[in-house]
């Protein structure tokens, strides 16, 4: 099999179970080499059609699998044959790593431009106009909010952007 090695890999292994759930994951861990019908693939997998076609239309949304329709001449029935492209996984990888950088550098942001106050009784956090439209009270128990010191969240989210920038060799501007 031409994925095997890729297959291997624990990162792809969670990438692919993150995508098309547990159900799926048969279809996406036993990609065959050449086209196959959904049928074909449920068959040999044991799986209900539905759901080996769910996991394949994933597939297909992520660039991991593509199609072309057969029509029979006789019954003008259209028949799907799947091919998939695992080649396109460690792309798909980067880009979430680029999402998720912005994701990070963002909330970063947000965290350390806000200040926030929580109710330590119900464990809910308000940005400060929040808790002052609230004088300064929870509005579910009535506990006064104290001022919450967000920093580690803060130094941890800054490790984590500073890991991503390095695998992805991005430099930091500004």
């Amino acid at each position: 099999m031409a994925f095997e090695g890729l297959l291997n890999d624990p990162v792809i292994q969670k990438y692919l179970h993150e995508l098309v759930g547990p159900t799926g994951m048969p279809v996406a861990a036993a990609p065959p080499d050449g086209e196959v019908t959904d049928e074909e693939l449920a068959e040999k997998l044991d799986l209900e059609l539905n759901a080996v076609r769910r996991a394949l239309f994933i597939l297909y949304e992520n660039d991991l699998a593509s199609y072309r329709r057969v029509r029979d001449e006789d019954s003008g029935w259209l028949t799907y044959l799947w091919t998939f492209h695992y080649e396109n996984i460690p792309e798909n990888l980067e880009s979430e790593m680029y999402r998720l950088l912005d994701a990070l550098e963002a909330r970063q942001d947000y965290e350390e431009t806000n200040e926030f106050y929580l109710c330590e009784v119900c464990s809910i956090r308000f940005e400060f106009g929040e808790a002052m439209d609230f004088g300064f009270q929870c509005p579910e128990c009535g506990s006064p909010l104290e001022s919450m010191d967000n920093s580690m969240l803060v130094e941890a989210m800054e490790t984590r952007i500073d890991e991503l920038r390095e695998e992805l060799n991005v430099d930091v501007t500004g």
